[in-house]
This record gives C-alpha cells, sequence and structure tokens, in this order.
C-alpha cells in the first residue's frame, strides 16, 4: 500500500503495561517486537508515529526482584526511575533493527499546564516527526508521583489522548488486551459483543465501560472512554483494539474495521483551543441553566450572567473554566471575563446590572464567544 493510500498521517499509538508485559511480571520482548515491527512497516510507508507507552514500574520491579505487596510512593518512583532506563533500553534494540531513531519524551501534568511549557513540547514532538524520529512518550513518574494528585494525569490513557492533542494527530489508537468497548464485560460475561463504532460518549457509553481496571496497569476501560472524549473534542478520531491480534496496527492504518472507532465529535481545531480542551489549565467550574446551554449549543452565543446557576473553584479574570450543564455533563470551556468572586456575585442577573452590582462593568459577557468552546 502507497502512502497516498493511507486514510491516516499522523498516528498515535498507546501501549498498556497488560499489553507489553502479555500479563506477566516482567516485559515480553516477542510482544514488544512484534509491536515494534508494524510500527515500522507503518513508518517505512510515510506514517508519522509517536508512541506512548506504560510499564516503566513493571520493568523496575522485575529488574530489582522486588514483589508487587511493597507499596508507597517513593518506592514506585525509585521503580519508574530504574524501569524507565530498562524500557526505553528496549524500545531501542527493537527499533535499531530497523534502521529507526527514537527519542524519549518524559512528561508531567505541570509541563503541558502552563501554556509556554505546552508550546514548548509541542514544537519538540513536532521537530522529532519532521526529522523522522519516533518519538516515545511516558509520565514522568519519577516526579509526577505527587501526593497532590492534580499534578498527575492519572494514567496513560489520559496522557495518550493530550499527547494526540498536542501534535494535531488523526488518530488515536489505544491497544489493549480486548478487542475494544463491549456491552458487557467480555471477560465475565460470555454473551458481550463488540461495540463497533461510536459517534457520540454518552453516559449510557461510560456506564458500560465500567469501573475496574487491570491487575498491573493503573486504568481500565473507563480511563479509555476519559481518553476518547477528550481526544475526539479536539476533532481526532480514536480506536480502542486488541494488541494481540496480528498486524492489528496494520489494519486499522489501512482503514479496516478493527476493535471499536469513536468518531470526532468536532472538526480539528487549532492548538490555543485544543490547549483549552485539554483541560490542563481549568481553575473553576460554571453550572447553566438549560437556556443558557441552548444558547451556547444552538445559538453560537456567548455565556451571560443570567444563564450562570452555580460557581465553584478560584479563579481569575483570564482564567480557563469548565462549562456544565445542570446534570453535572460538561458542555465546553472558556476563558473567563470575571473572577470567581465577581461571577458569584453576577450569576442569575441581566447584564444590565453588572455595573452596579461591582461597581465596575467588564463586559456583558462572562465567556465571549469568541474565547468559548463548546464540545
Amino acid at each position: 500500500m502507497n502512502k497516498t493510500d493511507l486514510p491516516y498521517k499522523r498516528i498515535v499509538v498507546k501501549l498498556g503495561s497488560n499489553l507489553l508485559t502479555n500479563g506477566s511480571s516482567s516485559l515480553d520482548i516477542n510482544m514488544m517486537s512484534s509491536i515494534v515491527s508494524q510500527i515500522a512497516a507503518l513508518y517505512k510507508q510515510g506514517l508519522e508515529i509517536v508512541i506512548v507507552t506504560s510499564a516503566a514500574i513493571v520493568a523496575g520491579r522485575h529488574k530489582l526482584g522486588k514483589s508487587s505487596s511493597v507499596k508507597g510512593i517513593p518506592y514506585k518512583q525509585v521503580l519508574a526511575a530504574v524501569g524507565q532506563i530498562r524500557l526505553i533500553n528496549t524500545y531501542e534494540q527493537l527499533f535499531d533493527e530497523h534502521g529507526i531513531v527514537i527519542a524519549q519524551a518524559l512528561l508531567t501534568k505541570a509541563d503541558l499546564s502552563d501554556r509556554d511549557g505546552y508550546l514548548n513540547a509541542r514544537s519538540t514532538l513536532l521537530n522529532l516527526l519532521e526529522l523522522k524520529i519516533i518519538g516515545i512518550i511516558n509520565e514522568n513518574d519519577v516526579v509526577a508521583f505527587d501526593e497532590l494528585h492534580d499534578k498527575k494525569f492519572g494514567d496513560n490513557d489520559n496522557l495518550s489522548a493530550l499527547v494526540a492533542n498536542l501534535i494535531d494527530a488523526d488518530l488515536l489508537v489505544i491497544l489493549t488486551d480486548i478487542d475494544g468497548l463491549c456491552t458487557a464485560d467480555p471477560r465475565c460475561n460470555a454473551d458481550a459483543t463488540l461495540i463497533k463504532q461510536i459517534e457520540n460518549i454518552t453516559p449510557q457509553i461510560e456506564k458500560l465501560a465500567g469501573k475496574a481496571g487491570t491487575k498491573i496497569g493503573t486504568g481500565g476501560m473507563i480511563t479509555k472512554i476519559e481518553a476518547a472524549k477528550l481526544a475526539t473534542s479536539s476533532g481526532i478520531s480514536v480506536i480502542i483494539a486488541n494488541g494481540y491480534e496480528p498486524e492489528v496496527l496494520q489494519k486499522i492504518a489501512a482503514g479496516e474495521e478493527v476493535g471499536t472507532l469513536f468518531l470526532p465529535t468536532s472538526k480539528h481545531i487549532d492548538s490555543r483551543k485544543r490547549w483549552m480542551v485539554s483541560g490542563l489549565s481549568v481553575k473553576g467550574k460554571l453550572t447553566v441553566d438549560e437556556g443558557a446551554v441552548n444558547a451556547l449549543k444552538q445559538k453560537n452565543g456567548s455565556l451571560l450572567a443570567a444563564g450562570i446557576r452555580a460557581s465553584q473553584g478560584k479563579y481569575q479574570r483570564g482564567d480557563i473554566v469548565n462549562i456544565l450543564d445542570m446534570d453535572g455533563g460538561r458542555i465546553g470551556c472558556g476563558i473567563s471575563n470575571y473572577n470567581s468572586a465577581d461571577v458569584e456575585v453576577i450569576m442569575g442577573a441581566h447584564s444590565k446590572q453588572i455595573a452596579s452590582l461591582l461597581g465596575h462593568d467588564l463586559g456583558a459577557e462572562v465567556i465571549h464567544r469568541n474565547n468559548l468552546i463548546i464540545l
């Protein structure tokens, strides 16, 4: 197949711990070799590929011969530090067999929360792609295992969606140990059937994902659905598929029906809005009534104080806030013209009352439509 025949040009491939270890307590070199061979074949067809990998802690635990019963954040940091070397060396050896240069990038949420940091990371990854180098990305667990949980991505599923967002990918592929999202957990229910395509991630779809993770990985299907929500809202297609299926990446890249395909819910958006959608720098939440939801979604309107029913968090003018409907569902985000103290005073009020309520007026809109993204 020629490069021009492929439906995707830039792909992020997320590889989980269960897949890379084949469910064992150490890296499965044969499994990793198979995946690297597939990626190398696509690379040589002209595709741009970035890998988001897990399994550093597993590799570290195996290297040190330590029991999985030993717990604690500092200990996991040690395992990550030891295992990351083992993991990246394995990738390098495997890609060397195909004559492909790789690069390692370790990211934390703090790196991307700042707009400058986001742009710097974006520039580095795009330059790697331009130089035909395959970037291999993991969360920097050595510094990211912070007891303040908001400093972590939470898992590499979400990190992979943020990386896809960061580099304007066409497709995010999350390879796991099951065929995709099913009507029930296929490991427990023999009647479970694969859902081949999802146009919109509804609460019902989220319920199907359940809450169970795996013994080795940190996520589960629910984190994969969260990642799909973020990526599809940025205009990126997502496929969750079984990494054990032979030539699975070739099939996906060729447009064959494999796994569960999540369709983009929006067109590709610019880098600034992608950063906003990522949720990395959200400082607060605004809950709006049905009339405001309609104005935002159907009429391309701005968010006015009259439609706001609740404000959460402490944020300043110019900060990014999430916008929720009355059921708590996220419908969008935007840059607030007012700080949280002001919003608590003017919410529910007519725009003409703002000056008298606050003693100043920074505009009729709490969030102007030019600084607003509806998901």
